[in-house]
């Protein structure tokens, strides 16, 4: 087991109607002035919004709005909410959705308190050291975001889709209410669903010794995803089962799973590139199309790893062919993701092999990094993977 360090310093509010909770929540805190930061229109149809606004009035502490978050959160509205941060001198920046405004909250966070463009954090020319308290109303259990320490943003002027981690980007609490999931459609639900899968797949399947603890919470972890996104997918209110996706959600992408192990995530990075360029693909409809590709590239140079997940997630009878065990295992997960209704090739998501040279170019940013993985992952290989799950 490597060396590692583990700091999670969010404090989590979980459970039945903990948003109504949120003027006691923020009155602890003694913040001035919040940044409430929201997406579309979702909130303001499922009554969130209102919710919100009447917490936010006995709280008795002055807000200022911030709506517009879409998903692949951009730039430009990051860049509109540091202006307002420090035009109003806003202490405590509310994030009330998915990932996604999740994200963009804390590009602000660190953006409203440095000079430059905070798009220098994303392409790790600048790093983070200081930034403005963030804490969320969790709508959708996928991203991780409420309690990782990373922040995606996509740049809408150059298409370019780029993450930093940083514990600045460490959420000051979250409310993880899974009933606020109830209303979230099949479609985002699945690509939830798969997002929470692969933030710990691309943790467990990584370089390195098996690390057992590790290892048994991410089988365990994704047996229990699996099986409640069966659930969910039937029954979209089943709290229960929506419970277990929320808090997997936060586990999955927290640090636990990959606590003693090295890893690259080089799927995650394939797939920023494409979601960054098509901006109507869902980055879990993207990994589902990209891991399988990559994992039938990578089985033989990690086979114990892709053994373990074959026999103790995917319930893989063993047979002397270790290589064909594995193989059944990568198909069965591939096959999950058809089960609930994600697409499995590039071709589904009107990605033209004309656009792969591109999207492996810039994926490599434009030729001048290799991720160093199970597998290294190049210019070429990217080009390989995206063929393979064309």
């Amino acid at each position: 087991m490597n060396n590692f360090i583990y700091y999670t310093p969010t404090e989590v509010y979980f459970g039945k109607k903990q948003e109504e909770h949120l003027n006691e929540i923020l009155n602890k805190y003694h913040y001035k002035k919040i940044l409430f930061h929201y997406g579309m229109s979702s909130i303001k149809k499922t009554g969130l919004y209102d919710k919100v606004i009447n917490q936010l009035k006995l709280s008795k502490i002055d807000y200022v709005e911030l709506p517009g978050v879409s998903p692949n959160p951009k730039l430009s509205l990051v860049l509109k909410g540091v202006e307002i941060c420090k035009k109003e001198n806003v202490d405590l920046i509310l994030a009330v959705g998915g990932g996604s405004v999740i994200d963009s909250a804390k590009s602000i966070a660190v953006g409203a308190k440095v000079d430059f463009n905070p798009w220098l954090f994303s392409i790790k020319e600048k790093t983070p050291q200081d930034h403005i308290p963030v804490g969320a109303i969790l709508t959708i259990s996928a991203a991780g975001s409420d309690m990782s320490d990373s922040c995606v943003i996509t740049n809408d002027s150059t298409n370019e889709k780029r993450g930093f981690n940083s514990r600045h980007n460490r959420l000051l609490f979250a409310i993880l209410n899974p009933e606020l999931t109830y209303t979230v459609g099949p479609y985002q639900t699945a690509c939830g669903i798969v997002d929470i899968m692969m933030h710990t797949l691309e943790r467990f399947i990584s370089p390195g010794d098996d690390t057992p603890l590790t290892d048994n919470i991410a089988i365990g972890l994704l047996k229990a995803v699996i099986d409640a996104g069966r659930i969910v997918m039937k029954n979209p209110q089943d709290y229960d089962a929506r419970a277990t996706l929320m808090w997997a959600n936060s586990l999955s992408h927290n640090g636990l799973t990959s606590c003693g192990r090295e890893f690259v995530m080089s799927v995650h990075q394939l797939e920023h590139e494409l979601s960054g360029k098509f901006d109507n693909i869902a980055h879990g409809a993207g990994l589902a199309v990209l891991w399988p590709a990559w994992a039938l590239k990578a089985y033989k140079y990690a086979l114990n790893r892709f053994l373990k997940l074959s026999y103790e997630v995917m319930n893989v009878t063993p047979t002397q062919n270790k290589e064909a065990d594995a193989i059944k295992g990568i198909n069965l997960i591939k096959e999950f993701f058809k089960e609930i209704k994600m697409p499995t090739t590039l071709k589904e998501l009107n990605v033209e092999e004309k656009d792969f040279e591109e999207l492996a170019y810039n994926a490599m940013f434009k030729g001048k990094r290799t991720l160093k993985d199970v597998i290294e992952v190049d210019y070429k290989m990217a080009l390989e993977i995206l063929k393979s799950a064309k």
